[in-house]
């Protein structure tokens, strides 16, 4: 069916009295758009543009996939690099490492396996590099290359006969269009035209071009037939490379990510054999010298030594428990017990009990006897007066005090009584005393030295001896240990004197 000409009003110059002259022009009527149209309005290139488009979003797809295989690769090599890193921590040999068995089964075999394994690794993701980029890019990169020439195989075949088919149509329409002017004058010029404007002549042209552009439009469309087939094929092409490529990737990247499992579950097991004791076991073994024996027996002071153990100037001239009674007038207590030491120093110590261990054995009393005045003994009683020069709480409350003493028996009273008196009559050192010697004879030069200042209540009257009779002890006392003059003072001995006053 050809196309319809609508007419338009043109006058026709030259003519006295002419009247307006109608010219066809084309106009696309509704039934132009039928398949039967003489020059359908469809564009001979929408086919062959589609299928090149498709062409495009396939190397589009196979470009993402060559860019996830490249941005993979680049990763396996920056894994390699942060491994070496990871390898670094622990390449230097263990700090003290002298402390763990150098034999394989320990703790340094252990840093090894993870040194080696961790090596394995480093080398694994430089495999798996190498292999994505020798085989598997130059898959998809082949593939690639195949549908660019697809594209360019499309554009010279099937696009170059749409271009003839476009051209044949704008030929035939010009001719119907001319024929249609031709046809519109025919009644206005009263069939008077030249034998080329013959509108038979014109529609005979019009067939014959109808006739090439049928040919080209039927060449084009088994062109196009001939490559939609040929997509098929060539996309399940694509489709099955693109399934190689990913075998091949993942059998690289899978088997990769094995192994990384595989040499971690190595180090697992390295350190899962450790025996629980085994680096303590060598350990003692080669450090038993110094390491204290479990077996061996604990320490006493009983063997124990140390310098001026036993000098002369440690030992008591006497010892023992005395019970003595409470200087508080108030107190209702009586008599109580305590441990009484004379030393060679010229000191009666008064302490709770003789035990060293439990506390720090400090005296509770300390009275310097050259300094005191003693009263004579009274059974087991006997009385010294004097001042505590212990750094106690009593020491800095009160002055001289008389403290009452009373022993087990007499015979200890006495013997209290003469160690004392022993003591105060040595008088001070000298260098012409022997140096073992904590004492030396009494002399009454040595007496008139050690006397202690006259207290106020002793300028009316010369000291009587301390009433001590009367009075009964509490507690049972132990027996006082006196030393013996070889003891006390190698080479010398004590002369009590008759004087109550020491």
């Amino acid at each position: 069916m050809l196309r319809t000409n609508t007419k338009m009003s043109a006058e026709k110059p030259g003519l006295p009295g002419s009247h307006p002259v109608t010219m066809p022009l084309r106009q696309t009527s509704t039934s132009s758009a039928m398949s039967d149209d003489a020059v359908p309005v469809t564009d001979p290139k929408n086919t062959s543009e589609l299928l090149a488009e498709r062409l495009q979003a396939w190397k589009h797809a196979v470009g993402y996939l060559e860019a996830y295989v490249g941005a993979t690769e680049k990763i396996q090599k920056a894994h390699a690099k942060e491994y070496e890193k990871v390898l670094k921590t622990i390449s230097d040999p263990l700090k003290e490492g002298h402390h763990f068995d150098q034999n394989l089964g320990g703790i340094a075999g252990l840093f090894e396996n993870m040194r080696q394994n961790t090596q394995g690794m480093i080398n694994t993701h430089i495999e798996t590099e190498k292999n994505l980029k020798g085989s598997v890019l130059p898959i998809l990169d082949r593939l690639h290359k195949e549908i660019k020439n697809k594209s360019k195989e499309l554009a010279s075949g099937a696009g170059k006969s749409a271009k003839e088919v476009e051209k044949a149509r704008n030929t035939t329409q010009k001719h119907i269009e001319l024929l249609g002017q031709h046809t519109a004058g025919f009644g206005s010029s009263g069939g008077r035209m030249t034998a080329n404007d013959d509108p038979y002549i014109l529609q005979r042209g019009v067939y014959h071009r109808l006739g090439k552009q049928v040919i080209e439009e039927n060449n084009n469309k088994h062109d196009l037939i001939a490559v939609q087939q040929n997509f098929a094929q060539f996309e399940s092409h694509v489709v099955e490379v693109i399934q190689q490529a990913l075998m091949s990737f993942n059998q690289f990247v899978g088997g990769q990510a094995q192994k990384i499992e595989q040499l971690y579950g190595d180090i697992l097991g390295t350190a899962q054999a450790v025996p629980l004791n085994f680096e303590w076991t060598g350990f003692v073994e080669r450090n038993g010298a110094i390491l204290v024996d479990p077996n061996s027996p604990d320490r006493t002071i009983d063997g124990m030594s140390f310098p001026n153990q036993n000098h002369h100037a440690t030992r008591a001239v006497i010892e023992g428990t005395l019970e003595r009674k409470s200087r508080n007038k108030l107190s209702m207590s009586g008599y109580s017990t305590g441990y009484y030491v004379v030393t060679p120093s010229k000191y009666l110590h008064e302490f709770k009990d003789s035990d060293n261990l439990r506390k720090d054995p400090t005296p509770e009393i300390s009275i310097y006897l050259p300094d005191a005045v003693i009263g004579s003994t009274s059974g087991e009683k006997f009385n010294v007066k004097g001042k505590d020069v212990s750094k106690g709480i009593g020491s800095k409350l009160s002055g001289s005090s008389e403290f009452q003493f009373k022993a087990h028996t007499a015979a200890d009273a006495n013997k209290w009584y003469e160690a004392i008196r022993s003591v105060v009559g040595a008088g001070p050192a000298t260098g012409a005393m022997s140096p073992t010697s904590p004492v030396s004879p009494a002399s009454p030069i040595d007496n008139k030295a050690s006397q202690p200042p006259v207290y106020a209540e002793e300028k009316q009257a010369a000291p009587a001896p301390l009433q001590t009779s009367g009075m009964t002890g509490q507690q049972t006392v132990a027996s006082p240990t006196v030393a013996s003059p070889a003891q006390a003072a190698p080479g010398s001995a004590a002369t009590p004197t008759a004087a109550n006053k020491i």
